[in-house]
């Protein structure tokens, strides 16, 4: 598979590419490490698979600013359900934090985007923290990706609660683009981990930010919404900012396949 330099990755004072060096992998795994702060070894990356990944139906991409530095880093790997459907499942990314809010994250799915489509995946999925707004925010109202799935304890341990998401690779158009715009209810923290109907529409109200206090508490009311929706046969393709206190999930009815 060629490495070549991924041109419609590239922003503002930063570029990104396909690793392809044994340093760049060494340097990803350690922007990895410090990015997300850990200390045991059990949460480490192995430059080395980073390669073999890279080589065999995965990804591993970086950012790179101007003087060379990696300030982000992606990596995933061809995955299957049990379904047999194919996809690329993007594992993990990291932004430096002094260049958080710059579009590098965006940057770095669009890099795996092009990769996952050389290797002739048609969709990705990854996982995220449901209580994070934000990243729900970024994942499928900016990316477009829809929630399909809830994963209590994802990584086999507790609070590694997960949602997950699949994006669709294709030029095909959204078919939730005009419902992703639809704007949520009166809600308020009263609400968090509860469900509001609106039409063909449910949403799921979640802290904007949630304070470590209320974690415990709000994590299993939130993962009990999400999961009774996805059983009723909804999927998730919208989140935002209801006030400076509250966000909320949209859940509508899947879209089925032809």
């Amino acid at each position: 598979m060629p490495h070549s330099l991924v041109e419609s990755a590239a922003g503002v004072g930063f570029s990104c590419r396909q690793l392809t060096a044994y340093s760049e992998f060494r340097d990803a795994a350690a922007l990895y490490t410090r990015v997300f702060e850990y200390t045991d070894r059990d949460y480490s990356l192995n430059p080395n698979l980073l390669s073999a990944l890279a080589r065999n139906g995965g990804s591993a991409v970086g950012a790179f600013a101007p003087d060379g530095a990696l300030i982000g880093f992606a990596y995933g790997f061809a995955g299957r359900d049990a379904r047999g459907e194919d996809f690329h499942y993007s594992q993990a990314a990291a932004v430096d934090p002094a260049h958080q809010g710059r579009g590098v994250g965006h940057a770095l799915k669009f890099a795996q985007r092009d990769i996952a489509r050389r290797w002739g995946q048609r969709s990705m999925r990854w996982t995220f923290d449901p209580l994070i707004a934000r990243n729900a925010h970024f994942n499928l109202s900016s990316l477009g990706a829809v929630g399909i799935a809830f994963e209590p304890d994802y990584y086999g341990r507790p609070d590694t609660d997960r949602l997950v998401v699949s994006w669709d690779l294709s030029e095909t158009a959204d078919p939730y683009r005009a419902v992703r715009e639809a704007r949520p209810p009166v809600l308020t923290r009263t609400d968090w981990g509860t469900s509001t109907a609106t039409d063909a529409a449910r949403w799921i109200a979640l802290p904007a930010a949630v304070a470590s206090e209320e974690r415990s508490s709000v994590r299993a009311a939130v993962g009990q919404a999400l999961a009774a929706s996805l059983h009723d046969g909804l999927v998730f393709v919208a989140a935002m900012r209801v006030d400076e206190e509250t966000a909320a999930y949209l859940a509508v009815p899947r879209e089925r396949k032809p």
